[in-house]
């Protein structure tokens, strides 16, 4: 049997994973789509992204369209984008984290249509930030679902899912790491049990729909008046962008670490005010509990843990933030 021709489409290091895993597998990848370079760094160069970085180091074509719209303002990318689609004759396209919507000629185009790799359990979480708002949300478990792709957000059938669960201490950083070595070992399995027509497709039920909408950098302003618990979750959940932040007058903080505190919040104590600063952390007043801050950060300033930090920043009891 010939082996599979794929096309690849994704963007961040969570795809880099996927056409790796896919890579080492012996698929013949002819084409990798991937988004244009973009300013980064210091110098704000263009710098290309992790999937291009890791196509070119294995000799891949790259197409970096900024639009796969025939109709759309970027008609010639499109096009361009379509004669090497069109002669990458793939059997199948798989698309994890690409950040550009597939039209409808796209989907049609590949004999076994366009695979998706969403870190989520469909249809929990379907959009942009699933993996930020399981953690926010508190959720015990989370998942990667090997989907087939519609003109729908993330509403097409579904071909394997795996569970996993979501550890006390997840960040995003670290949920972000499993859920793509994850995803990657996954699409391999769905590819190698297409290529038997052993793949069967399971419409997603109609209960349990939930939106992960994408991350905003207001996010990162923490408000003292939800729950201890909510913060702490949001903490991790923003680790690493956009960050947890407060303020101490004009001075910015960020959070990267926490935990709910032991201290009991005396009534009438407003939220914010710092309650206690000792070896533990910075005890932090919330509308329900409260919060001790284990890793913090000045603008400018390197992450450090909470005692380091204290011996450059005078926190004490009494002082509010936010």
């Amino acid at each position: 049997m010939a082996a599979m021709k794929i096309v690849f489409a994704g963007t961040p290091d969570f795809a880099r994973e996927a056409l790796a895993r896919l890579h080492a597998a012996g698929f013949v990848v002819p084409l990798v789509l991937t988004q244009p370079d973009r300013p980064a760094g210091r110098g704000m160069k263009p710098q290309p992204s992790p999937v291009k970085q890791f196509a070119l180091a294995h000799g891949l074509a790259v197409s970096q369209p900024r639009s796969l719209r025939l109709d759309g303002k970027y008609p010639e990318d499109a096009a361009a984008a379509r004669d090497a689609l069109h002669a990458a004759q793939a059997d199948v396209m798989v698309v994890a984290a690409y950040g550009l919507i597939l039209p409808r000629w796209v989907l049609a185009l590949p004999r076994l249509g366009c695979l998706n790799i969403h870190a989520s359990l469909l249809p929990r979480w379907r959009g942009a930030a699933p993996i930020h708002r399981a953690i926010e949300a508190g959720d015990a478990e989370t998942g990667v679902t090997i989907m087939q792709m519609d003109e729908g957000l993330d509403t097409g059938d579904m071909l394997l899912a795996e569970r996993l669960p979501i550890a006390a201490h997840d960040t995003t950083a670290s949920l972000h790491d499993k859920l793509a070595a994850l995803g990657g070992r996954l699409i391999v399995e769905a590819l190698e049990l297409a290529a038997c027509g052993g793949l069967p497709a399971t419409p997603q039920p109609a209960e349990g729909v939930t939106y992960a909408h994408k991350i905003e950098k207001h996010e990162a302003a923490i408000d003292w008046a939800r729950p201890a618990a909510q913060i702490e979750r949001r903490v991790r959940a923003f680790t690493p962008f956009p960050g947890a932040s407060t303020r101490l007058g004009d001075e910015v903080i960020k959070i990267w670490r926490s935990q709910i505190s032991s201290e009991l919040c005396p009534f009438g104590v407003p939220p914010g005010q710092i309650l206690q600063v000792d070896a533990a952390g910075v005890h932090i007043a919330c509308g329900e509990g409260a919060l001790c801050a284990t890793e913090l950060q000045r603008a400018g300033g390197k992450r450090l843990a909470a005692g380091d930090f204290l011996r450059g920043f005078a926190l004490q009891a009494g002082q509010r933030l936010g």
